[in-house]
């Protein structure tokens, strides 16, 4: 393919006070191979002078102002619709906390002429540890109505090859959008605020006849620490909350709601009676707000968040 004939892509970064990360990452974009592309950073209401910022450091770039935090799918939303009112025939959405390798974008647009394919994502490592896999795409149990990223921690000994292969889906941290895709399927669904919005998408996009691929041979780092993660009461609040809408959007089985249940009621139950547990108070009333959060049917940010 000349250069002249590489499709167009929008690259829109979501920041929300990641001034630094987000720099590394517009400073990384600037070293791409791919030839045509256009980067939009959508601020989520930042006030850590991230505009300002990056406007200065990088002023091809597009900065564009929520003036308050969406979340992921509200953020990136607000870019997919700038994103398809002009004719990128492609759109990558990309965390801010990332690094890329120069010719992921490349192997990402090659996987995606097939237009079969309407979603291709990469290999994504841990930035502090460059070898070892954090996702190589994603798995979807339907018997137990739960995901899990596929590679997880493993070192990378090419065991995933270097053809593109199908998945259930790939994590919204660096994902190549069809444009067909959005037009055919819709935008992500705000009410999930953050997490699980991308496993619904992907689940939209495949049941409309579009492939999901993990291109092995792109590459990003991701500056990710699970045991933060892990600690995290918002997050335990949105994966739990969240879970239970991606079923109830997916008419998944009653036996994956039965699992589900299950799982919430092992881990309450443990988290509250077995002593090595004791200190996960504030996760613990984080997951039964989740829950009673989920049966009232309010989703959206957590209370707290709205008004930021």
């Amino acid at each position: 393919m000349s250069c002249c004939n590489w499709p167009s892509v929008a690259i829109i970064v979501l920041n929300w006070n990641g001034r630094e990360d987000t720099l590394a990452c517009l400073d990384s974009l600037a070293r791409l191979e791919y030839p045509s592309s256009h980067i939009i950073v959508v601020d989520n209401g930042s006030t850590d002078g991230s505009p300002e910022a990056i406007r200065r450091a990088f002023p091809q770039a597009e900065v564009l102002e929520t003036g308050r935090n969406l979340g992921y799918a509200g953020g990136n939303n607000w870019g997919l619709k700038v994103a398809l009112a002009r004719p990128f025939p492609y759109i990558l959405l990309l965390n801010n906390d990332t690094l890329v390798a120069p010719d992921f974008l490349t192997h990402l647009v090659n996987a995606a002429a097939d237009r079969t394919v309407g979603i291709a994502g990469p290999t994504i490592y841990y930035a502090d540890w460059p070898e070892v896999i954090w996702t190589a795409g994603g798995a979807i149990d339907w018997r137990r109505g739960d995901t899990h990223m596929v590679g997880l921690d493993q070192p990378d000994q090419g065991q995933f090859g270097s053809v593109p292969r199908e998945v259930d889906f790939v994590s919204g941290c660096a994902m190549l959008i069809r444009r067909d895709v959005l037009e055919c399927v819709g935008l992500l669904d705000e009410r999930f605020f953050l997490y699980y919005e991308e496993v619904e998408w992907c689940v939209r996009a495949r049941r409309a006849g579009f492939r999901i691929l993990h291109v092995p041979q792109a590459k990003v780092w991701h500056r990710i620490a699970p045991q933060a993660q892990a600690e995290s009461p918002a997050i335990h609040y949105y994966m739990t909350r969240n879970r239970l809408l991606f079923l109830a959007l997916t008419g998944a089985s009653g036996r994956a709601w039965l699992a589900t249940a299950a799982d919430y009621v092992r881990t309450l139950l443990s988290w509250s009676l077995r002593p090595r547990w004791r200190h996960k108070g504030q996760q613990r009333r984080a997951m039964a707000r989740a829950i009673a959060d989920a049966w009232r049917g309010h989703w959206g940010p957590l209370q707290a968040e709205a008004g930021r």
